[in-house]
């Protein structure tokens, strides 16, 4: 854990908004009574992801009540990764904690994992203890991805753990080193290591508001995230093949010796047509799955800024 003095550590809550000016109000509520007696200096990293909504005419009307209240707004939307980012990017606390807006990650927890912190663990994991508010597809799928995910990369992420966490200063130091533009937060959170552990709770529902993320982006997010984290689909792809060229070797050689012994058959027209559509839908899996790693390939080259900064307040605080 940090060695700075109990009176002067800080935290810092990290806060993606995206079109969140519902639950804005019930949000600082909240948090505010659960931290009124908290024995560090707090700070409320505000990250205005190109809201459409008055989400950044809320938060100025907040700073301007509170100077911990610290906004970073963004010239257009750039997505919640790099939203987060900027929020690591601009945090000065010795401890840091992304949390949602929309209160599904109850504020009540913060005290518990402090008292983690406290006892020298630099990761503190949030937990769901079950996932009851989601439906069945969701709750397998996000079975199979944690299970696809661990089998498949050297680095593992805890099951049913979103970005609801305590992270020492260190950990944070390093991941702010991590170079990718394509960024998956939840491996990028883990990749550091460290002595972690882990506290659960029951995730209710919304505040306010509706969720923006649907089956379509998560399901491109999980891609997003076996792409950023291993290369084993491409190693699948040669290893098929290899399966592929072998059965084919060995059936030519059935075929020319059928041919020796009994003479040529009349060629079979539905039988060729499926091994051409069977090989022709693998081959252009494997190309859609390259493309996949060459258009990462492609950002990192273009080497643009995560994300445009277009104002940020009280930071002078």
């Amino acid at each position: 854990m940090n060695d700075v003095a109990a009176g002067t550590k800080k935290l810092s809550l990290l806060v993606p908004m995206y079109n969140e000016s519902s639950v804005i109000p019930i949000f600082f509520e909240t948090v505010f009574n659960v931290l009124e007696n908290i024995a560090y200096d707090v700070e409320f990293v505000c990250v205005n992801d190109g809201s459409r909504d008055n989400t950044l005419e809320l938060l100025k009307e907040y700073s301007a009540k509170d100077s911990r209240i610290k906004i970073v707004s963004f010239s257009r939307n750039f997505g919640k990764e790099p939203a987060m980012t900027a929020a690591l990017d601009f945090a000065t606390g010795d401890a840091l904690i992304p949390i949602d807006a929309d209160l599904q990650d109850p504020p009540e927890l913060i005290h518990e994992m402090i008292a983690k912190w406290e006892e020298g663990y630099d990761v503190v994991y949030a937990k769901r203890s079950s996932r009851e508010t989601d439906g069945v597809l969701k709750r397998n799928t996000a079975r199979w991805f944690y299970s696809l995910f661990n089998r498949m990369s050297d680095t593992d992420i805890p099951a049913n753990v979103g970005d609801y966490r305590l992270m020492d200063r260190k950990v944070v130091d390093v991941i702010r080193q991590l170079p990718e533009k394509d960024r998956f937060m939840k491996g990028l959170f883990c990749w550091p290591g460290f002595k972690d552990t882990t506290v659960e709770f029951k995730r209710p529902l919304r505040a306010e508001g509706e969720t923006k993320f649907n089956m379509w982006k998560l399901w491109n997010f999980a891609i997003s995230g076996i792409a950023s984290f291993s290369t084993m689909p491409i190693r699948v792809g040669i290893y098929l093949g290899l399966l592929i060229s072998a059965a084919s070797f060995i059936y030519a050689l059935f075929i020319v010796s059928k041919t020796i012994l009994f003479g040529v058959d009349v060629p079979g027209y539905a039988s060729i047509m499926v091994v051409v559509l069977f090989l022709g839908g693998i081959q252009m899996f494997f190309l859609g799955l390259m493309g996949e790693y060459i258009g990462r390939i492609y950002k990192e080259v273009k080497n643009r800024p995560l994300y445009v900064v277009a104002e940020t307040v009280n930071f002078g605080a």
